[in-house]
Parts: C-alpha cells; sequence; structure tokens
C-alpha cells in the first residue's frame, strides 16, 4: 500500500480518478465508451489543464492504473479486516480488552480512506497539485494507524515474554523525545514531496554552495513563521537538519547501550541497534534521492523506509515501557 502510494504520487497519477465512489469504484472501465467518459471527466480536472492537456488516451490510462490500484489495495485491506474480525466475534474468540482496539483499528482505516479523497479533492479544484499539508496529514494517518496495530501485536506478543524491564526513566524519556522528533522529520518529508522540494538544491551536504541557502534567510525574513510550511527550500533545509538531529539522539542512546546506569535487558539492547541500522539506511536514502534529482524508484524506496524507522523506534519504546513479570 506504501509502495504504491508512493508510485502514485511521483508519478503524478493521484489526480486521475475524478470521482469518490466506494462501491462503483471498485470496477475499472470495462469498455471504450468508459474509458472515453472517465477520460472526459479527468480533462476537466486543473491537472490535464494546466500539465497534461497533451495527454492521449493512452497517457491517461497509465496514471489511471496506479491511481486504481491504489485505492483498491486499501479496499481489500479493509476486506481483509472485516471479514475476520466478524467470524471471530461471532465465534467469541476475541477478548473483551482486544476488541475495542480492533474497532479503533478499523475507524482509522476508515477515516485513511477518507482523508485520501480529502487530500485528492484539493487538487481537483483550482490548482493541479494536491495540498501538502493535506498529503503530510493522510501520510501522518496512515502512520498511526500502521503504528497502533503494531503496537497492538506488540502487546499480544509480550504476554509471553519473560524478561523483565529495569531500564531507567532517562532512556524512556529520550527515546520518546527522539520519536517525536523522527515524526515531526517524516512531516517535512512529506512536505518536501507534496512541494516537490526534492528538485531544488540537489547537492549535500550544502545547499548549492552555502551550508543554508540566502534563500532561506530571505524568505523568513519575508514570510516569518509560514515560511517553515510553505516555502520550498525552507522545507528542504529542515528536512535535512531534522535528519542529522535524529540521526545523533538515536546514535547516542545505540552507542550508550550497554552503560550500567540505563539497565538495559538484551531485546532492549538489540531494539536500538535495529533503530541503528534502520536510520543510517534511511538517511543514505535520502541523500541519494536527493542527489539523483528523486528518481522514482528511490523516492518509493525513501517513503518505504519512513516505515521501518518509524517501526523500529515504536518498538524500541515498546522494549524500554512495558514491564513484563517473570
Amino acid at each position: 500500500m506504501v509502495v504504491v502510494g508512493g508510485i502514485t504520487r511521483l508519478t503524478g497519477s493521484g489526480l486521475s480518478i475524478t470521482e469518490w465512489n466506494v462501491i462503483t469504484g471498485s470496477i475499472p472501465p470495462m469498455s471504450e465508451q468508459h474509458w472515453q467518459e472517465e477520460f472526459l471527466k479527468y480533462q476537466q480536472s486543473p491537472q490535464f489543464k494546466h500539465i497534461n492537456s497533451s495527454f492521449q488516451l493512452h497517457d491517461f490510462k497509465a496514471i489511471y492504473w496506479w491511481e486504481y490500484l491504489h485505492r483498491l489495495i486499501g479496499r481489500l485491506m479493509g476486506i481483509i479486516f472485516i471479514v475476520p474480525f466478524l467470524y471471530f466475534l461471532a465465534k467469541k474468540q476475541i477478548s473483551k480488552s482486544l476488541l475495542p482496539k480492533l474497532i479503533f483499528i478499523f475507524i482509522l482505516g476508515a477515516w485513511q480512506g477518507f482523508l485520501g479523497w480529502y487530500m485528492v479533492k484539493s487538487g481537483l479544484v483550482n490548482q493541479p497539485y494536491v495540498s501538502h499539508i493535506r498529503l503530510a496529514i493522510h501520510l501522518m494517518n496512515a502512520l498511526i494507524t500502521f503504528g497502533y496495530i503494531f503496537w497492538v501485536t506488540l502487546d499480544l506478543k509480550r504476554e509471553h515474554t519473560l524478561e523483565r524491564n529495569f531500564a531507567s526513566p532517562a532512556i524512556k524519556q529520550l527515546s520518546i523525545f527522539t520519536f517525536i522528533v523522527l515524526n515531526i522529520q517524516i512531516i517535512y518529508g512529506a512536505f518536501v514531496a507534496g512541494l516537490k522540494a526534492g528538485l531544488i538544491y540537489n547537492t549535500w551536504p550544502k545547499m548549492g554552495n552555502e551550508w543554508i541557502s540566502t534563500t532561506v534567510h530571505n524568505a523568513v525574513h519575508q514570510h516569518g513563521w509560514l515560511s517553515l510550511v510553505e516555502d520550498r527550500p525552507t522545507i528542504q533545509f529542515i528536512h535535512r537538519t531534522v535528519a542529522i538531529l535524529v540521526l545523533i539522539l538515536v546514535y547516542y542512546i545505540w552507542s550508550n547501550r550497554h552503560k550500567h546506569k540505563w539497565v538495559l535487558n538484551d531485546r532492549q539492547k538489540q531494539a536500538t541497534s535495529y533503530a541503528m541500522v534502520f536510520l543510517s539506511i534511511q538517511v543514505l536514502l535520502g541523500i541519494f534521492t536527493l542527489l539523483y534529482h528523486v528518481p522514482i524508484w528511490l523516492g518509493v524506496v525513501h517513503q518505504a523506509g519512513a516505515f521501518f524507522i518509524f517501526a523500529a523506534m515504536l518498538y524500541q519504546i515498546h522494549c524500554l515501557v512495558k514491564t513484563t513479570k517473570k
């Protein structure tokens, strides 16, 4: 779902389907007439008028299928969840403590579908692009949904774990703080994607010939705090800088994992290593994505990498804050 979503965004396919029909939208055009009808709807969109006015029907089909596949996977995920849920609920095999969690997961999934349309709708009115703010909201809800499912899964697995947890409050607090900073970084990654800010200043570690581009200073001076969420060079600079901050924090935790005062067990030490490995890979992916002007495959892998480091940091926090009786 994440990979196809990334391809959909990078290929500009997200605005190819101009309606949101939950049931009838499950079936793609089945005849030449139906394809022409869909293409006619797309021709009324800002993206066609301002960017893809030279598109023929075969060009439209190429972007249509990516958006269709993205929506189809979302529908299939809902079915894969609800059918077993209703079956096990009828069989009374879902515990009272797990039931509200599963209902909440379903609500998050349905809300994600609505946010997807809310995002797409922003690019069908006046501008030929989706709002980068709405894109960030859509991505963060996906992460919240993924993270909550992962956390519930870890809770279920923890019931069979025998290790005791004596980790110090300091390492727990630092890990939670690092996780918060990571989420800020991911939000700015969505801003970079939505504003195509990765297509400017394709050098590293400097922005062109400067550590901080003059355009960043000018934008902050002229627009104040709005430049932090609207200006492309400023957003790219923040994304670069916060990445280094997250790397420093994760490295500090990992390099001190054997300190006696932190009292980490083997599983907790292993969790810090996972975070360090995945973040290192993600930083390298980000650098190469920038240097090579955001090729589709690198952009998709970099986006998927965000979920891996998110999961690794969440796993680390779970290992640190949960106490298991021996």
